[in-house]
């Protein structure tokens, strides 16, 4: 195991064991007072989502509303332990993911104020939580890239619970280690449960090749490393719709039929109760869910799954109703849980 695997799973369970001494998140309305201001000033977005896209949403934002939003950047994990760390003192007045694990991180710690009624009702209701703590700001599906020189399409499994199939042992590959493989794996936890889930661990254990990231597990098929791979849908379509050097000899299969392999994450946005300028944060959220925010996602060539009612994501990509993805609540997403079970597999 790679010492920044040991970190990262280090820093998750520190942080929710932090969580554990907050308070309960609660589903109230914001108050009249912010949700009547005008907004204005300025404020401080802590950002796990991919820094090109951000960018995009924030000049966006700032040439509408004149407010300015100073970024900071990480990654899902260390982003929402240190919010969890800073508690009520934290800067931060949003937080934006790649996946919901880090987001429900921050929402069991207490630390979320409630989005405006507004806001979610302008996102599909499979797309944010039932807690309304936070909302879903973009969506990406789980697939299985394949080589078709490498195995036929008749012979993928039905399946991605199959994967921990004996036959398929050396056939797979994925990047276990990171946010976007443990999300994969939060959304089977919630759907097939603890036994389920940690017989499928061992399977992984045994039978795959674990990679650092997408880039490199696709890459990997790709080149005919191995057959298959588990990643997610947009890193496909984004070398697709480039120079398809780490996809042009690969295909990709949609489990669908409620599946765990079709496994929607959804991306999240949320405003912090410790908000120093709360107006303005659920206006930044409500502009990236809008129109022009979800307009921007499906231009931006991220290749991400526009979430608002009524936005259209990229013209290249399935539509996200056609994925029949199974029905997981982000809220039901125990990071911790799926740390705890993978260290216990000898994955991390």
């Amino acid at each position: 195991m790679s010492r920044r695997l040991i970190t990262t799973a280090t820093t998750v369970l520190t942080a929710l064991t932090l969580a554990a001494c907050g308070t309960g998140s609660t589903t109230s309305a914001p108050s009249s007072s912010t949700a009547g201001a005008s907004p204005s000033g300025s404020i401080t977005l802590y950002s796990a989502q991919h820094e090109d896209l951000v960018k995009e949403w924030v000049d966006g934002f700032t040439a509408d509303t004149g407010i300015t939003v100073q970024v900071r950047q990480g990654k899902d994990a260390s982003m929402g332990s240190q919010i969890v760390a800073e508690g009520a003192k934290s800067p931060a007045d949003v937080f934006v993911t790649e996946n919901s694990p880090a987001m429900t991180l921050v929402e069991k710690a207490g630390l979320l104020a409630p989005v405006e009624k507004a806001t979610l009702e302008g996102v599909g209701t499979a797309y944010r939580p039932s807690s309304g703590a936070w909302t879903g700001i973009a969506a990406r599906s789980t697939v299985l890239v394949y080589n078709p020189s490498k195995i036929a399409e008749a012979d993928l499994p039905a399946s991605l619970m199959d994967l921990q199939d004996p036959r398929y042992a050396g056939q797979w590959g994925a990047a276990a280690g990171g946010a976007d493989f443990q999300a994969i794996v939060a959304g089977m936890l919630a759907a097939k449960g603890e036994k389920a889930t940690a017989d499928w661990l061992a399977g992984l254990k045994a039978n795959a090749q674990v990679y650092q990231n997408n880039t490199a597990t696709m890459k990997a098929v790709n080149a005919g490393e191995i057959p298959m791979g588990v990643i997610y849908h947009y890193y496909w379509y984004k070398d697709q719709a480039k120079t398809k050097e780490g996809s042009g000899n690969t295909k990709l299969h949609y489990f669908k039929g409620q599946d765990v392999g079709a496994f929607v994450s959804v991306s999240g946005g949320g405003v912090l109760k410790s908000s120093a300028n709360p107006a303005a944060a659920q206006a930044f959220l409500a502009w990236i869910t809008g129109p022009k925010g979800q307009q921007i996602l499906s231009t931006s060539q991220s290749m991400e799954y526009a979430v608002g009612t009524g936005s259209a994501s990229d013209p290249a990509l399935p539509a996200l109703d056609s994925l029949e993805a199974p029905t997981v609540d982000p809220s039901a997403l125990n990071g911790a849980a799926v740390i705890e079970l993978m260290t216990n597999a000898g994955i991390l």
